[in-house]
Formats: structure tokens, sequence, C-alpha cells
């Protein structure tokens, strides 16, 4: 019996926003293993430029681009840039997020809900749109996926405004997924639950905070990065050909509960 070849990304062009760390590193490596050609982006292209290099040195291939996907302007630059170079985008991963405020939502302030809003809501929104267009223009279609979050389901504690943008996200996902399959552009999104990583730290290394979080996670830890990358690859592939408007939680457990 052969290998399957449903996870296959040879030949494709995947753009991942958020990827010098974390979650968008380890999707983007995956991604480059599976044979896609990766544009990596963040609002630092040094920080890209070490993750693409790690995915060279292992035989991959990866080009680090600067992008803030909180800036309109900023997102078709990119988006044009690299269809004038590879001719189309069969990829997208909004990633990339912002989460400045931690605290009571009573407190929010005006900047720290405008930042949040900007990058979560109107970044995926503008990032989504632009490469829908690249998308529909080829006629090829394309998969699109959104990093939200748990949260978008269940509030944080201390994340309000957090956890509205991840709800709108979801919401996000299934308005683009209605509108846009039948131009063959698939959208879904996956939601993280706790993970360890830097945006994930003022939970993970505040000890009585983590407890109080493992106890109502069914797995009773924290994940790596590198298990949600496997749902990325399934939605980016042709193992979900007939899958678009999911949302799949990877939490361990904790919306069960």
């Amino acid at each position: 019996m052969s290998k399957t070849e449903l996870f296959d990304l040879d030949g494709k062009i995947a753009l991942v926003s958020g990827a010098s760390r974390g979650i968008g590193e380890a999707i983007a490596r995956l991604l480059a293993q599976q044979g896609a050609h990766v544009i990596a982006t963040s609002r630092k292209v040094e920080s890209c430029e070490a993750v693409c290099s790690a995915i060279r040195d292992s035989g991959g291939s990866a080009k680090a681009m600067s992008c803030h996907i909180g800036n309109p302007e900023a997102i078709q630059n990119t988006v044009d840039t690299v269809v004038a170079k590879h001719g189309r985008i069969d990829i997208l991963i909004n990633n990339a997020a912002a989460n400045p405020y931690f605290g009571h939502i009573l407190d929010t302030d005006l900047s720290a809900f405008k930042k949040t809003v900007d990058v979560n809501i109107q970044g995926y929104f503008m990032m989504s749109a632009a490469v829908g267009r690249a998308m529909r223009d080829k006629g090829n279609g394309g998969s699109i996926i959104n990093v939200a979050s748990v949260n978008g389901v269940v509030p944080g504690d201390f994340q309000g405004i957090y956890s509205v943008t991840k709800a709108a996200v979801i919401s996000m996902t299934k308005a683009f997924a209605k509108e846009c399959a039948g131009l063959g552009i698939r959208v879904n999104a996956l939601l993280p639950g706790l993970t360890e990583t830097k945006f994930a730290s003022a939970l993970t290394k505040n000890e009585s905070i983590l407890n109080h979080a493992l106890q109502h996670i069914p797995m009773r830890r924290v994940a790596d990065p590198n298990e949600m990358a496997g749902t990325v690859l399934y939605l980016a592939s042709d193992a979900s050909s007939y899958t678009t408007g999911s949302c799949i939680n990877v939490d361990g457990g904790y919306l069960t509960v």
C-alpha cells in the first residue's frame, strides 16, 4: 500500500503572517516540510529571516518579508509583491495577532482597544480579502486558514477585547467561507487552547494562573506550538477538500468542560 499524498504541498505558495515564533513558526516549518514555498511575514523581517534560514538549511523553501497586518497598505503591497513574483498564492495563514492588554475589561484603554481590533479584525479581514481576490483572479481556488482562539468561544479572564476580536475571527471565517465557496476558496479556522508561546507567557509563566487554567483542561497540560501545525496542514491540503467554514478546536479538551 502506497503512502497517501493528501498532505503533499509540493509547488504550493503559502503566505504565513506572524511567522517569526510560536504557532506561526511551527506552521511555516511544517508547510515547508511538506513541500510548500513559504513566505513568512512579521513586522520585523529579521526575526522571520531566522525562521526561513532554518527552513532552507533543512532543505525547504522559504522567503522572509516584512508586513504589519495592522496596516492595510502594507497588506496589499505584500500580496501584490508575492503574486508578481510567484503568480499566485495558494494558501494563506492569518496568524499574526495583538494582545497588548491583560486586565479587567472595564479598564481597557482606547489605544489597546484600537491596536487589538486593527490587527485581529481589520488585519485578518483585509488580508483575507486581498489574498482572496488574488485567488479569484487566478481561478484555481485556495485555502485560507485563520488562527482564532478558544477565547473566541469562552472569553478568557482579563482578556476581554482580545476575546471579542477572536469571536469576530470565528464569524469572519464563516462569512468568507460562505461567500467564497463558489470560487473554490476554502476558509477555515484553528482555535488553539493554551499554548506555550511568548504570546501566552502572561498565563503560562504565572504559577497560580497556570494551575487555575490547567484545572479546566482535561489533558492537564499546556500545548506545544507544533501541536497546532498538524491541523493547519490538514486544512491547507487536499485532505480537507470538502471542508470549509469549520472552526477546529485544538485545546486539550478545554471546550468540552
